[in-house]
């Protein structure tokens, strides 16, 4: 009798066809355990960086507590400007003064920025009541002037949504000229926004519009990601010749009190964050004249997430010192900046001081003395002291940052008697505040 193989064919067929799909099974498994585990280290990175981030929002909001309190940003009585108690918000400083921790100046010492010498615009809203809004400025939204709980610098807090920012008296913007402000940032954490952020808008409009040529550079301050600069400019008839993410990671430093620079030099657009050069465009301004400078904030939730700036100084120039310091033999500017009453130089002042070092090197030849002024705060006899400690402070940094020998140099101070603007007004205070460098 024949006997039939069909069963066990069978068999083995079935048991082939159930590896297989055993095989299948255990790759989607694979698959899912997987993409498991990627959601799981992306799940505890995020945790991380929530705690770490709550970590400094704790230090910024409440320094020496694990307690989360909002700030306070309820306006003083404005009839008593004297009292900053209320009206404070968060400042994210690591130092004893309340102020960020500060950097060494030689972080800076390959730092190329160059401040306009001639200023246009400056405001710290020191004349400004708190809770108003600054009276230099022009806003079709709202904002007001507020202090930080341990400083008494003013900063404007800028409401999102559409309002926009402006400066109504600046003078139209010429060919070469610089922008710096500090900015400061309160309750951006990981749960932020990926479009939050602060817009500088350069426009040849005078009100309220982008208008028909313009230059937009936004500043993110999300903390989730990395989120890039956006660069991009118009021109009507043309569109955006350029639209573009400059890759950044700038989340630290936006919780810390950065200090932003601009210059723009004819059409060349560069940007920096703290001593770092991120955007650096050639042909980047329009040929057609710009004439305002705006901000405003986006993708911030209200109540909840704050950004302020200050101290924000526009000035015409921002071109290369070197060349006129060889050709005049003497070069005055203001770009040198110094902590309040003290001669400790602030580290984004260091541009200046390079290219004055660059001179030194070319030149070999070449002395110089340098003369230290202040504006006309305080007595004539504490003044005298800080510009004479203030021109030796520069000198010790072009021996101790650059190696300029120090028998080169000489230094001197002429305290408040010489100024070059009227004291009574906080632009002309920061025209006289100024450093010389002579040929001798």
């Amino acid at each position: 009798m024949k006997t039939s193989n069909k069963p066990l064919y069978c068999l083995i067929i079935a048991l082939m066809a159930g590896a297989s799909m055993n095989a299948q099974f255990l790759k989607k498994l694979a698959k899912k355990a997987e993409s498991a585990a990627e959601r799981t280290i992306e799940r505890r990175v995020e945790n991380e960086t929530s705690k770490k981030t709550d970590q400094a929002l704790d230090s910024i909001l409440e320094p020496g507590s694990g307690d989360k309190k909002a700030p306070d940003t309820n306006p003083p009585d404005n009839d008593n400007p004297s009292n900053t108690n209320s009206g404070n918000v968060g400042n994210p400083s690591t130092g004893k003064s309340g102020q960020p921790a500060a950097k060494s100046i030689t972080v800076y010492s390959k730092f190329d920025y160059v401040p306009g010498d001639k200023l246009l615009f400056f405001d710290d809203f020191a004349n400004d009541f708190i809770g108003d809004f600054p009276s230099k400025w022009n806003t079709n939204g709202g904002g007001e002037v507020v202090t930080t709980d341990q400083s008494s610098q003013k900063w404007l807090k800028l409401i999102p949504g559409y309002s926009i920012y402006y400066l109504p008296n600046i003078p139209d913007l010429p060919e070469e000229y610089t922008i710096e402000f500090d900015l400061l940032t309160n309750g951006i954490d990981g749960q932020t926004s990926s479009t939050a952020g602060m817009e500088v808008l350069l426009s040849d409009d005078k009100n309220f519009e982008k208008g028909d040529h313009h230059v937009e550079a936004f500043i993110p301050v999300g903390q989730y990601a990395l989120f890039s600069i956006g660069l991009r400019n118009y021109i009507r008839g043309e569109g955006s010749p350029i639209n573009s993410d400059v890759r950044s990671d700038i989340r630290e430093a936006v919780l810390n009190q950065p200090h932003i620079s601009i210059a723009v030099n004819k059409a060349r657009f560069r940007l920096w964050v703290n001593e770092i050069k991120y955007v650096d465009i050639p042909k980047m301004v329009p040929e057609h004249k710009l004439t305002s400078l705006k901000f405003n904030v986006n993708g911030i939730k209200d109540g909840k997430e704050q950004i302020f700036i200050s101290n924000l100084k526009v000035a015409e120039g921002g071109v290369d010192l070197r060349r006129k310091l060889i050709s005049e033999g003497k070069v005055s500017t203001n770009g040198i900046l110094f902590d309040v009453g003290s001669a400790n130089i602030q580290p984004q002042s260091m541009g200046i001081i390079l290219q004055i070092s660059q001179v030194l090197k070319q030149e070999t030849a070449m002395k110089l003395n340098i003369v230290g002024h202040t504006d006309s705060d305080g007595s004539d006899e504490s003044n005298l002291k800080l510009s004479k400690e203030r021109a030796e402070a520069v000198k010790n940094a072009l021996v101790s940052v650059y190696g300029i020998s120090s028998d080169r140099l000489s230094s001197e101070g002429k305290g408040e008697s010489t100024p070059v603007e009227d004291n009574s007004t906080p632009a002309g205070k920061a025209q006289n505040r100024r450093v010389e460098f002579i040929k001798i």
